[in-house]
């Protein structure tokens, strides 16, 4: 994976913990997690800008990416590193147009050999069961959906740091997470974990 790409990515999702989002990320951030995902797909435009731009002051802080799912206003607005885009989203080439060169472009699949042509990464799942997301596609799933990618792909969906080397050895270059590290008691432990098990 080039090294502008992370291999670990925090998605959020605010009904995953019971604080204050922003100082999770931020306790995660301080353990040295690299990228954060912005996802929070049922707050409206000015109050998400809200969001990303307090995300922006903490990803900046450390030195982290901060990436918006499929909302490039609020990328752009917030100056975010890069976008996360579903199948069903503005295409990766419409995306490149309205984007400042150098922001990074990711998609989310969920089947082997969905297009990713044009984009950065992409992200696989869910590979475990996760309330997030029904339907686990399992491991050798993800081991066709590497294959079938030509950019790198990041499992995701049920991920733990005891699941870090599956992924790995199904050829992921990374992992995603939600409540490894959002529901974690811990959330800095839960981030150094996730990292000590990807090294």
């Amino acid at each position: 994976m080039p090294s502008s790409l992370p291999r670990l990515v925090l998605v959020t999702d605010r009904r995953a913990t019971d604080r204050d989002l922003v100082a999770v990320v931020e306790a995660a951030l301080d353990a040295g997690l690299p990228a954060v995902q912005l996802r929070e797909k049922d707050i409206p435009g000015r109050p998400l800008l809200a969001l990303a731009e307090r995300l922006r002051a903490a990803t900046a802080r450390t030195g982290a990416l901060l990436f918006v799912n499929d909302r490039l206003d609020v990328a752009l607005a917030a100056g975010a590193d890069g976008v996360q885009l579903g199948t069903g989203s503005v295409p990766v080439e419409i995306a490149r147009r309205l984007l400042p060169p150098g922001t990074l472009v990711g998609i989310s699949t969920h089947a082997p050999g969905e297009a990713v042509a044009g984009a950065d990464f992409a992200l696989f799942g869910p590979v475990w069961e996760t309330p997030s997301k029904v339907g686990a596609q399992g491991e050798s799933r993800l081991r066709d959906a590497v294959r079938a990618a030509a950019v790198p792909l990041l499992a995701i969906g049920g991920v733990t740091a005891g699941r870090v080397a599956t992924a790995r050895a199904a050829g992921a270059a990374g992992v995603a997470v939600i409540r490894a590290i959002l529901a974690a008691p811990d959330p800095g432990a839960a981030t150094r974990a996730l990292l000590a098990a990807l090294d």
